[in-house]
């Protein structure tokens, strides 16, 4: 043998061992794109009950925001009411309160001056009334 056949038995040695360990490679890289495969799979399985009931989630969420829409609704609509009324009733009895208060307030000091003159005038002493 010469030279030039011993390095060609090792050059195809080394290509027998590079396909052997390629076709491992291969294998093994086919058994992780199946078992990927079955993952997906079984990942699309289970997706469609799931998302049938995010679908019913959400419905019910939209039922309840349309009732808390309504709810809100009346509760402006009360706040309204509530506005005017208290408007009508400063307007009606406002003005006539602010009197009669006023005019209490009045006479109550009218009438403490009155007996605070009166005792004032008991406690003098009495004075002759005639000078001559």
């Amino acid at each position: 043998m010469s030279a030039g056949q011993i390095a060609a038995l090792i050059a195809a040695g080394a290509f027998v061992v590079l396909v052997v360990l390629l076709a491992i490679v291969l294998f093994k890289l086919g058994r992780t794109l199946d078992e990927a495969t079955i993952a997906i799979r079984k990942a699309h399985e289970n997706t469609d009950p799931l998302l049938i009931g995010a679908n019913e989630t959400i419905t019910h969420v939209n039922t309840q925001l349309e009732r808390v829409d309504g709810i809100t609704a009346n509760a402006q609509a009360v706040s309204g009411n509530v506005s005017a009324l208290s408007s009508v009733f400063t307007a009606t009895l406002g003005g006539p309160l602010v009197k009669t208060a006023a005019l209490s307030y009045g006479l109550s000091k009218a009438i403490k001056a009155r007996r605070k003159k009166a005792e004032a005038k008991a406690s003098r002493p009495a004075r002759k009334r005639g000078r001559k």
